[in-house]
């Protein structure tokens, strides 16, 4: 369980994030990130049906967590973060995800340090 974080679950709060959030992709994730006004992080995962059948989606997802759960305590706090899985990441390996999720959320200023 993530200790920061709260989950995303309300469509309009996906949308929202969609239209009004700033973006940063590479071949494997999208990051969508917002100020979210509390002093806490919210998380969505979005993995579509074309990545593949549901156990290659919810390895997707397990993966993209995990990431997420071991670097929660480097991340700015008071945002909604949306990560959406691309299809390239069912075939991507792990530290390849890692790198991608990380270097996006440097990228848009979630991690404190040296943003490019």
């Amino acid at each position: 369980m993530m200790k920061f974080t709260s989950p995303l679950t309300k469509n309009y709060e996906f949308k929202r994030l969609y239209n009004k959030g700033k973006s940063m992709s590479t071949s494997c994730v999208v990051v969508y990130c917002r100020r979210n006004g509390s002093n806490a992080n919210r998380l969505g995962i979005t993995v579509s049906t074309k990545v593949g059948n549901a156990v290659q989606r919810n390895r997707v997802r397990r993966r993209l967590k995990e990431i997420y759960r071991l670097n929660e305590d480097n991340l700015t706090n008071g945002f909604d973060i949306v990560i959406v899985a691309r299809v390239r990441a069912r075939f991507a390996e792990y530290k390849m995800l890692e790198s991608s999720v990380l270097s996006l959320m440097k990228k848009l200023n979630l991690m404190p340090g040296n943003s490019k």
